[in-house]
């Protein structure tokens, strides 16, 4: 886990969060009177892309809040902000998933942020209902699969996963992801948990190998022969099609399928921020926050992930065009799969997917 901050803080910063720590950067941004009176900002995040130290910066020159960041595991920034209690100097959380969003909530780590601008700019089913969170970029849980093995229409639904057409040739990763916890958490309110338990084990009937590995790892036992379907992230596939020329060679061999265009449509999630229960520093987390919502905020969020910009206007990242221009997306309360996680675990470990 590392610490960024300017050295005239460092210290500060580093015994808040309980012992020592890698050395902090130096900020490269302009310094001014204004700026020296504008405050800072703590950020614990759960993201690790270049492009968001760039977002820092650019949000530090325009507001002259001096932006210091932490970086590391979900978990492990969750268990940190529990033990440093209400001493914590964590301003603004920001994480992939509302089911990890969610655990902070439920852990009391985040509190309303009462934002006018962010309930009008972020759907409401994208959002936790008191505004515990907020969502900020859209991810696509789809089907990715060979081609030259499977029919679109073998694919075109989740339940298809549990077909008979598909036995040997289902590659996963581990039922404690949280993605495949929050896809679990739709389906059981769409399906019933006796039609989603029933799901999950023929899902497992099918397996060509143990889960293993990330979603990247998936794409390539496709394209290595060793499975024919799979889920994915849309944006694991996108990087890889733009990626090197090996990751190029096996994401070309796979196609995604987004799945209940029929329905209710494709399983949606975000990354999202929340303001920290003991932020020292709210009015600036809540400025963060919102300025992620700008075009110019949106543009940096997404540019490297390549997950889809939430807010209506901000350009698309390079590589978007891969993927259709219209499909179905699913309107679903994303506070509940939060909720359901503890039911679609216990799904999962009767079902035997480890």
């Amino acid at each position: 886990m590392k610490w960024y901050a300017p050295l005239a803080t460092a210290a500060l910063f580093l015994a808040a969060c309980g012992g020592p720590a890698e050395a902090p950067a130096e900020s490269d941004a302009p310094v001014t009177p204004a700026a020296e009176s504008a405050g800072v900002l703590n950020v614990y995040s759960a993201r690790h892309y270049d492009s968001d130290k760039k977002m820092y910066k650019q949000f530090e020159t325009e507001t002259g809040i001096k932006v210091r960041f932490r970086e590391s595991g979900a978990a492990e920034l969750l268990e940190a902000m529990k033990a440093e209690g209400a001493n914590s100097p964590a301003d603004v959380i920001i994480s992939s998933d509302a089911g990890t969003l969610y655990r902070f909530e439920a852990a009391g780590l985040t509190q309303p942020a009462n934002s006018e601008v962010l309930d009008k700019v972020v759907p409401e089913h994208f959002r936790d209902p008191a505004g515990n969170w907020y969502g900020l970029t859209k991810r696509f849980r789809v089907i990715v699969y060979d081609p030259e093995r499977v029919t679109p229409e073998q694919v075109d639904e989740y339940a298809d996963l549990a077909s008979a057409d598909f036995d040997g040739e289902v590659c996963m990763r581990s039922s404690t992801n949280i993605y495949n916890l929050s896809l679990m958490g739709e389906l059981i309110d769409r399906m019933g948990e006796d039609s989603a338990a029933a799901w999950a084990r023929s899902v497992v009937e099918n397996f060509a190998r143990p889960p293993q590995g990330g979603d990247t790892t998936q794409i390539e036992a496709i394209a290595a022969g060793e499975c024919s379907v799979a889920l994915t992230n849309h944006y694991y596939w996108v990087r890889m099609m733009q990626g090197s020329a090996t990751q190029r060679a096996a994401a070309s061999k796979t196609k995604l399928s987004f799945p209940q265009q029929d329905s209710w449509g494709t399983h949606v999630n975000v990354t999202g921020a929340a303001v920290a229960a003991n932020s020292p520093n709210r009015e600036n987390a809540l400025r963060f926050i919102e300025w992620l919502t700008t075009p110019e905020g949106q543009g940096l969020l997404t540019t490297e992930t390549k997950e889809v910009p939430l807010i209506e206007g901000a350009k698309m990242p390079e590589g978007l065009e891969l993927l259709p221009e219209e499909f179905k997306e699913s309107i679903f309360p994303l506070n509940r799969l939060g909720e359901n996680q503890g039911e679609a675990q216990a799904i999962y470990d009767r079902a035997g997917w480890n």
